[in-house]
């Protein structure tokens, strides 16, 4: 069964506290410990897994939980098209889907690597970074593969459809709102399976329930699709 992607203008903002862990906990607690401590680390982090374990999410979460402290983070992805020098003033550098970067971005990459860890003045900066692969299967340049796996690096898993379902309703306890076990299977077969999409839809389906005073059933989400 072909599953949908929702995208109707409604995305919640990535958070550490709304990252379900499950079988991730040990990534996300050093995640949280190394933000809240706001600590320089000659060390870097490099998370890794298949589509839907939520790398990407961790590393918006971390940027935005450094931003919110009103320090300046260097972002670097596979979209990045120009080439940005490294900023002295930068307190972190993050890189997502470096599995997806071409020569030019390994490059910058390298560049980011070596300054951060080495810097002209002040204390190392930290490195977090994310691609599908682990360190030692990563089609890139060998000086850039090399720091990316000496550092710590975790393997975050795919949550299974009980984890998946045990985020579902516990996001929906703590809206209020009661999911029967036959939307969420509705969920879970028709739409895309990853927890950023499933939480963006949670998020229409509250806010359609509540402008059309209706509980939460598979009409109501016929209606909402419908509607938009």
């Amino acid at each position: 069964m072909k599953q949908m992607a929702l995208d109707i203008g409604l995305h919640s903002v990535p958070s550490l506290e709304s990252f379900f862990a499950g079988p991730n906990t040990a990534a996300l607690q050093h995640l949280k410990l190394w933000t809240a401590a706001q600590m320089p680390s000659p060390v870097p982090t490099y998370l890794w897994g298949e589509s839907g374990s939520g790398k990407s999410h961790l590393l918006q979460a971390a940027h935005a939980a450094l931003k919110s402290h009103g320090l300046s983070v260097g972002w670097l992805d596979a979209h990045t098209s120009l080439h940005v020098p490294f900023d002295e003033s930068w307190t972190a550098v993050l890189m997502d889907d470096v599995h997806l970067f071409n020569l030019e971005q390994q490059a910058m990459a390298f560049n980011w690597f070596v300054n951060a860890l080495t810097p002209k003045s002040g204390l190392p900066r930290w490195v977090l970074a994310a691609g599908a692969l682990p360190p030692a299967d990563l089609k890139l340049r060998d000086d850039l593969r090399s720091r990316l796996g000496w550092g710590h690096v975790y393997a975050l898993q795919v949550l299974n459809d009980s984890e998946r379902r045990a985020v579902l309703r516990q996001e929906a306890d703590s809206r209020g709102l009661f999911l029967s076990d036959d939307v969420m299977t509705y969920m879970l077969t028709r739409f895309s399976r990853d927890l950023s999409s499933l939480m963006s839809l949670l998020d229409h389906l509250d806010q359609f329930a509540l402008q059309t005073q209706r509980a939460i059933t598979i009409p109501l989400i016929k209606s909402m699709l419908e509607s938009s």
